[in-house]
């Protein structure tokens, strides 16, 4: 079992790396996508994402609960790739769902999966404070999420600029 977590900037090459990783790891893949298409923007931006993983891909979309979409690899057979854990927590937060219980569900989870998982997630706490309440509330709890899953993952990179950084593993 392989669990990594790739964290970065937005635009930053995050997805990408997962991407490849994946491929390299096994032909049979599962991407869970986290994003909802909203608007116009977000629905361009998701077929891009789409067109870039090509064939070889099995699309799950799982908005608010990755952990169900997980369990459906439950036999470990394929290489999952769970793609944004920050997009999935804006969305929690947004429908006012216990943000902390959640990410020590998916935390408990990846510990006792067979199935080699990454995680893509954005680095929120190298900026500016947020001016207004939700938004610190947010990054602090994206903070609190990402420490939790470097705990939890066997290998953590960090992309800048489309370069892969090892900080665990």
């Amino acid at each position: 079992m392989t669990n990594i977590f790739i964290i970065g900037g937005a635009r930053s090459g995050k997805s990408r790396r997962a991407q490849l990783i994946a491929e390299d790891i096994s032909k049979s893949r599962i991407f869970i996508a986290t994003a909802e298409p909203f608007d116009e923007e977000m629905k361009d931006r998701i077929a891009r994402h789409q067109a870039d993983r090509g064939q070889g891909w099995r699309t799950v979309e799982a908005p608010l609960d990755p952990v169900a979409a997980l369990r459906g690899n439950a036999n470990g057979k394929c290489v999952c790739v769970i793609d944004c854990l920050t997009v999935w927590l804006a969305n929690l937060m947004h429908r006012g769902r216990e943000t902390e219980a959640e990410m020590t569900a998916l935390c408990d989870f990846i510990q006792q999966s067979p199935a080699p998982m990454i995680f893509v997630s954005n680095e929120v706490g190298l900026g500016l404070v947020p001016d207004n309440a939700s938004g610190r509330e947010f990054r602090d709890a994206q903070g609190r999420l990402n420490q939790q899953l470097a705990v939890v993952c066997d290998k953590v990179e960090f992309i800048a600029a489309g370069l892969p950084l090892r900080l665990k593993g």
